[in-house]
């Protein structure tokens, strides 16, 4: 029994090993046969795909179509169709669409909230091989995803794009920056800073190199601490009053006149801490915005009231010099007087007196009482002269300066040229009888004006009055323009020049200027509004308005060619008598000689072109060096004479070339350049 119980658990056991055998084969026969199925559908599947893309209508499919075709086995259609709808051309795919949408599990990310893209690593393999793939490893997870090199590639070639885009854009940002700045530093230097000041915030940064911050640092404590003195005592604050006052005559006495840091005290900075303190102490106590502000307006209106009054006093003053003889020319005038009167009369003659009156010659009018200025008019003309000996110079002076002049010319002859001084007050026929403003010099109401009435009690008050109380409008000098054929009764054509002018080419063309039957050839000056006709004559006057236009063209007096001829047939000298005569009460115009001058040759005169006389060398310091250098006469016009201390620096050596400053006489009177 033992041995049939051991018999039956060895058959059973067989039994059971034999029944156990048959599942694990089959389970063996199919994990080798579902590969090899799964294979083989793979290729044929590849394949099938392979010839659809082969074929001719390929080319037009879309890169993503293909590229979701070849891994549709791998991809759900809900991914394929976000991939079609997200992909943009200008850039890679965004894997933070896929986060947004509600896709399968296997494109989550799951972990910490890096971003994808830091954990995407790539191995580039090589793009020419049969069947190219890239393993992309998407965090630290087992999934996979195989994509195309030339994908890989186009979006390699569009960052290398973007990147580059990116630079030109800042290149040019800066590019631009830098022109924008460059052009606001140009329009900058145009700016015309005349706002009133030397420590205003908009002066010129060239009127000072050196900042001199100290300086100005001092005045605009200065400026605070007058605020706030004022603010103390009216809230009675006197400890602080005190302290103020005290702080401010230290730093007016410590700045003084000074214009420069170098030229402060070395005990500045300590003043200036000083200072501040008490500054800073009295905003803590008493600063009130309406009252500071209040405070500042008030010092404002102030100073432009002392800006104005100085204005008007430096005005009276640069008239006045330019009226006055400087000690230099005086003295000169004086030492050629004296040794003219102990000449002999026989050697006071000069020679070549038979051309004085030829027409055929070239003849000029100098009317002056400034020796040195008619020496230089003389000689730059006789010096750029191509035939000198051709030339006839004219001069009038007064019987102060008569002596002066003829003793200059004698010990100076201007070479082959002929010259003749005459005096003013030898012509007999110019009196009061016959000159309007002879008679109205002498009369009660002129004298009054000049001598009596309305006389200025300060500086600035008489600023406005003094240009036309020039003692030269009292000389008969001024007033002889209007009678050169009375003075020169035999000549046909000559040619006016003021003693302030420099001659620079020859003038002889001026002579064969055809000025078309009118009495007068000169350069007019309407280039500007305030040289026409309105600027000079007063059209409220009926007179005025009813024969000549506010917009008429001025010209200049200063080199004028006059014909003789028409003047006579046209009566020129008895035009200016009857407006002369009109203007007694000095209502058509103020005294001179240029507004009788435009009435009187109103519509008889030719204008020349401009490069034979340039004016504004006594007034304009932004004139064109070319055409001062072009131009055949200039014209020292304006206060700034060349012969005074205030003329302009850059001129003055048009003028000062054709002095001999070595001549005895110039060296003696201390005259220099």
């Amino acid at each position: 029994m033992a041995l049939k119980r051991g018999l039956s658990s060895a058959g059973v056991q067989r039994n059971r090993a034999s029944g156990s055998r048959f599942p694990v084969a089959i389970l063996i026969f199919f994990s080798l046969l579902v590969p090899l199925i799964f294979f083989v559908g793979r290729g044929l599947h590849i394949s099938d795909q392979n010839d659809i893309l082969s074929s001719p209508g390929a080319k037009n499919v879309d890169w993503r179509e293909r590229l979701a075709l070849q891994h549709v086995s791998l991809f759900s259609k809900e991914v394929i169709d976000v991939i079609a709808a997200n992909t943009n051309d200008m850039g890679p795919l965004s894997l933070d669409i896929f986060r947004k949408n509600n896709l399968s599990a296997s494109w989550k990310v799951i972990g910490e909230k890096t971003s994808i893209t830091d954990k995407i690593n790539f191995t580039a393999v090589d793009a020419r091989q049969e069947t190219p793939k890239v393993k992309v490893d998407v965090s630290s997870g087992d999934h996979a995803q195989l994509v195309d090199p030339a994908k890989l590639a186009r979006r390699q070639l569009r960052e290398k794009r973007r990147e580059k885009r990116a630079n030109e854009l800042v290149q040019r940002d800066d590019e631009s920056i830098v022109k924008l700045e460059n052009a606001a530093i140009e329009r900058s230097k145009s700016v015309d800073s005349s706002v009133l000041g030397k420590y205003s915030i908009w002066r010129k940064e060239n009127e000072n190199e050196n900042s001199d911050s100290t300086v100005r640092l001092i005045r605009d404590q200065i400026i605070m601490a007058r605020v706030y003195l004022s603010i103390a005592k009216m809230k009675n604050k006197l400890d602080l009053f005190q302290q103020l006052q005290t702080r401010l005559k230290e730093s007016q006495r410590s700045v003084g006149d000074v214009t420069a840091d170098a030229d402060l005290s070395q005990s500045a900075p300590e003043k200036i801490k000083a200072m501040g303190q008490v500054l800073s102490k009295a905003r803590e106590q008493l600063y009130d915005c309406n009252l500071v502000t209040g405070k500042l307006r008030a010092m404002l209106q102030t100073a432009d009231e002392q800006v104005r009054s100085l204005k008007k006093q430096s005005t009276f003053l640069s008239q006045l010099a330019a009226k006055t003889i400087p000690n230099g020319i005086h003295c000169l005038s004086m030492r050629l007087t004296i040794d003219y009167y102990l000449l002999s009369p026989e050697k006071r003659k000069f020679p070549r007196s038979e051309n004085l009156e030829n027409p055929n010659l070239y003849h000029y009018a100098l009317f002056s009482d400034n020796v040195l200025a008619a020496s230089v008019v003389v000689n730059s003309t006789v010096t750029n002269a191509k035939d000198p000996s051709k030339h006839v110079f004219h001069l009038v002076t007064d019987k102060l300066n008569f002596g002066a002049m003829n003793m200059w010319f004698l010990l100076n002859p201007p070479g082959k040229a002929t010259i003749h001084v005459e005096n003013v007050d030898e012509f007999k026929w110019l009196n009061s009888s016959y000159c309007p403003v002879l008679r109205q010099l002498e009369s009660a109401a002129m004298k009054n004006y000049y001598f009596k009435a309305d006389h200025p009690t300060t500086l600035s008050s008489g600023a406005s009055n003094l240009k036309y109380r020039n003692p030269k409008y009292l000389s008969m000098l001024n007033h002889l323009r209007f009678y050169l054929p009375q003075v020169y009764p035999k000549l046909d054509k000559i040619l006016f020049l003021d003693d302030d002018i420099v001659v620079q080419k020859d003038l002889t063309g001026l002579w064969a200027v055809d000025l078309h039957g009118k009495v007068n050839g000169a350069v007019e000056t309407c280039g500007e509004s305030f040289h026409r006709f309105d600027k000079y004559l007063n059209f409220s006057n009926p007179h005025i308005a009813r024969n000549f236009d506010p917009n008429a063209c001025g010209w200049a007096y200063g080199m004028n060619m006059f014909d003789l001829k028409e003047w006579k047939k046209k009566d020129i000298t008895g035009i200016y008598h009857k407006w002369q005569n009109m203007n007694e009460d000095r209502t058509l115009w103020k005294l001179g000689t240029l507004p009788p001058g435009l009435i009187t040759f109103y519509g008889l005169t030719h204008p020349l072109q401009k490069s034979w006389h340039v004016l504004g060398l006594g007034y304009n310091p932004s004139l064109d060096r070319s055409e001062i250098d072009n131009a055949a006469v200039v014209h020292y016009n304006g206060n700034m004479k060349p012969w005074l201390e205030l003329a302009m620096t850059k001129y003055r050596g048009f003028w000062t070339k054709y002095i001999k400053y070595d001549h005895p006489y110039i060296r003696s009177c201390k005259l220099s350049e």
